[in-house]
């Protein structure tokens, strides 16, 4: 029966942990979770325990780990020797909440990784200058006409639009060349 309540109560401290760090709910905090599901320890040894199933689930989830991944972390988790390893119970407890939870885990950590507001549209054309009508000539030469849709979730979208001549054009184009090489030499790196 014993066991019984140890893994109740290590599911509860691992969704009580996803709460607190994955879906932002303020109410969940350390006090709480020692006092509901672990009163007889004492608050070292608790914040011991949940460091450590705070770590395992920042790991596997930054990993973003499939069943064989978190099945050979969590093997070499319990092959640790020390303080550092955890029991096989746990680890079994941190496969089942691994299980259910992977799916929502992964979408708030998207969410939470994204700018805000984004970017839902863009679309764009290049005008040419006209002569006026009294005769006068086009001064200037193509014009680029940008609308940008930017929004944030669940709100309308706002519209921005924005006009480059050729120079502004080119200066876009040079940065963004620059971004992408910034963003290779960071990805080959790795």
């Amino acid at each position: 029966m014993a066991d019984v309540e140890a893994t109740k109560s290590l599911s509860g401290l691992l969704n009580g942990i996803a709460q607190k760090v994955y879906y932002k709910n303020s109410e969940i905090t350390e006090e709480l979770l020692r006092d509901q599901l672990y009163p007889d320890l004492s608050q070292d040894e608790f914040r011991a325990l949940h460091e450590k199933m705070r770590g395992l689930l920042k790991s596997i989830a930054t990993a973003d780990m499939d069943h064989a991944q978190l099945e050979a972390f969590l093997t070499a988790q319990t092959k640790r020797q020390g303080g550092g390893g955890v029991t096989a119970e746990q680890a079994a407890a941190l496969a089942r909440f691994w299980k259910s939870q992977r799916v929502r885990v992964r979408e708030s950590l998207l969410v939470q990784s994204r700018w805000e507001p984004g970017l839902r549209g863009l679309s764009w054309r290049v005008d040419l200058q006209t002569a006026a009508s009294r005769g006068d000539t086009a001064q200037g030469g193509p014009v680029a006409l940008m609308e940008l849709e930017l929004g944030r979730a669940g709100q309308d979208s706002e519209f921005v639009c924005l006009e480059f001549d050729e120079a502004k054009v080119n200066q876009v184009l040079k940065k963004m060349a620059d971004i992408q090489r910034s963003i290779d030499s960071v990805v080959h790196r790795t």
